[in-house]
């Protein structure tokens, strides 16, 4: 058998795992998809008026109706974002959750950057992040 032309991979667990090396950039794969399975059921209940109501009265007992790791809970609990992107969260999905909290895709995804909404705003505006600086996380470049 001949080795595959360059750039392409001979193992997709491998072809996969270079998604990881982009840096601020989760790509959602089936293992995401899978990983995050109840976090982002939870975060589709949020669609139903009752269910919001529920997790605005005590979220905590809320997310322990959902076979979640303490983990993924936490960060919904810190609407940490980024973490929950790592643990499996859809975004679409997710912005039920921060839509609950009555923000926007904008304020929420700015919170993810680190920037303020209005900086975020301009940056997009703009043409969004530059393709300049580091590009790969393991080679630092």
């Amino acid at each position: 058998m001949n080795a595959p032309p360059a750039g392409e991979h001979s193992d997709i667990h491998e072809y996969l795992e270079e998604f990881e090396d982009i840096p601020g950039t989760r790509v959602y794969t089936a293992a995401r998809a899978r990983k995050g399975y109840h976090l982002n059921q939870f975060a589709m209940s949020l669609m139903k008026p009752e269910n919001r109501r529920r997790w605005k009265e005590n979220e905590r007992a809320y997310l322990d109706e959902w076979p979640m790791t303490e983990e993924q809970k936490q960060a919904v609990l810190a609407r940490d974002y980024n973490r929950l992107l790592d643990l499996g969260g859809n975004i679409y999905f997710l912005a039920k959750v921060f839509s609950t909290d009555g923000l926007s895709f904008l304020q929420a995804v700015s919170t993810m950057t680190g920037m303020s909404v209005e900086q975020y705003q301009a940056m997009m505006n703009a043409g969004g992040r530059s393709p300049e600086g580091v590009r790969s996380i393991k080679e630092k470049r």
